[in-house]
């Protein structure tokens, strides 16, 4: 499944940091791990790290696939506001995602402290209402966020002028983001695994899945094959060819990177990322070099020739939003280019076992604007399943809430 288009800026930025090998003879352990990319990195360390004998294996070069194309705009706002999710869940349900969302950011950055330069720094984020109309949702967003104790505060049209220096009727601040280079940290994961005796291999394809009662066999098209008590398919977008049932579509989505910019010209936006009410929406964050990331247009393409055709264009498009509201901003893209991404109906992830594979079967799919917040959740949440504990998230964040 080709997963992007132009030349993303972290594999362009660090290029191929490390070689992993290709799997060449049979293997048993107890959790094996498909999908090489930022999300099972996570899952395999918070395993390991608890005694679990882990092996992860990748069909192409480790982090090669959507985890080059990130944006890695660390947030516990997910796209689905808090009020949505409360009228379809209820309000406990909707404070249990966004509280956890937010507890997930300091395990990351505790994550990332013992990791060398992986470019994690905290961060503000500025959710800004594209639309005077738009207004009343974030009213109504913002005190619900106030209820329940999450760090906002609100910006009138003339707060958001004079701290950021643009035109828009009202913004929610949060003081709780980050950023992060999810490509470096994805390697830096996976050799520290490698180095710690846990197998990761790449060039692994999958030839098919065999769960019984005792465990999951992978078959290589290549002959090796692996024997786990537990399988997590951390394949990303790749997962739902393993699931006769939809449960997320394809998007793509595009972005763009500039050269450095003077951090006088950048101003707030240096430590702040910001995001607007309009859907879909235009983002954009700063590099640890001054670099300024933009990203957005999504569209429903997943075709990835049409894709391709449209990076230009799109970043064109994006590069003049920006400038609309910055107009003193250089923003000249560097390097552009488009990734899939997967959007649920509600917005939340799905981890988990799912009734087709029974419950060795363990699905990892953290699809939604803020896929590395959900994966390191995910991490403990699968975890806990197979090692046969509770966990608060598990209902919600599990496939049985189709059911509902």
């Amino acid at each position: 499944m080709d997963l992007k288009s132009g030349y993303p800026w972290w594999a362009v930025k660090n290029g191929l940091m490390h070689a992993f090998p290709a799997l060449q003879e049979d293997l048993r352990v107890d959790v094996a791990v498909l999908g090489g990319g930022i999300t099972g990195a996570l899952i395999a360390d918070e395993l390991a790290k608890h005694g679990h004998r882990v092996a992860v294996v990748e069909q192409r070069d480790i982090g090669w696939g959507s985890t080059a194309a990130s944006t890695a705009l660390l947030q516990y706002e997910i796209d689905t506001h808090m009020t949505d999710l409360a009228e379809r869940y209820g309000e406990a349900d909707a404070a249990l995602a966004y509280s956890a969302c937010a507890e997930a950011i300091p395990m990351l950055q505790s994550l990332a402290r013992g990791l060398r330069d992986v470019g994690f720094s905290r961060a503000d984020s500025l959710y800004y209402a594209s639309k005077r109309g738009h207004r009343r949702a974030l009213e109504r967003e913002f005190a619900l966020r106030t209820r329940y104790g999450l760090p906002v505060s609100w910006l009138d049209r003339e707060g958001v002028r004079e701290r950021y220096g643009f035109e828009a009727p009202c913004a929610i601040l949060s003081r709780l983001a980050a950023y992060v280079d999810p490509y470096r940290f994805a390697y830096r994961l996976f050799m520290r695994l490698e180095k710690r005796g846990a197998g990761v291999y790449d060039r692994f394809q999958i030839a098919r899945i065999v769960a019984d009662t005792r465990g999951v066999t992978l078959r290589s098209e290549t002959g090796p094959q692996i024997r786990a008590r537990h399988l997590v398919l951390a394949a990303g977008y790749a997962n739902q060819r393993w699931l006769k049932q939809r449960v997320a579509r394809n998007r793509s989505s595009y972005a763009l990177v500039t050269d450095p910019i003077d951090p006088d010209l950048l101003g707030a936006l240096t430590r702040t990322m910001m995001w607007e009410s309009a859907r879909p929406y235009l983002y954009m964050r700063t590099t640890a070099d001054g670099r300024l990331i933009v990203g957005g247009e999504d569209d429903a393409i997943d075709i990835p020739a049409k894709r391709d055709a449209r990076v230009e264009k799109k970043a064109r498009i994006l590069a003049a939003h920006v400038q609309g509201l910055f107009p003193a901003l250089p923003v000249q893209p560097a390097f552009s280019w488009a990734g899939t991404f997967a959007e649920t109906e509600d917005g939340l992830p799905f981890f988990g076992p799912h009734p087709q594979y029974g419950p060795r079967v363990h699905f990892a799919m953290a699809y939604g604007g803020n896929g590395i917040t959900y994966s390191m959740l995910g991490a403990g949440l699968l975890r806990a399943l197979i090692e046969k504990r509770r966990h608060p998230l598990a209902a919600l964040f599990g496939f049985k809430r189709l059911e509902r």
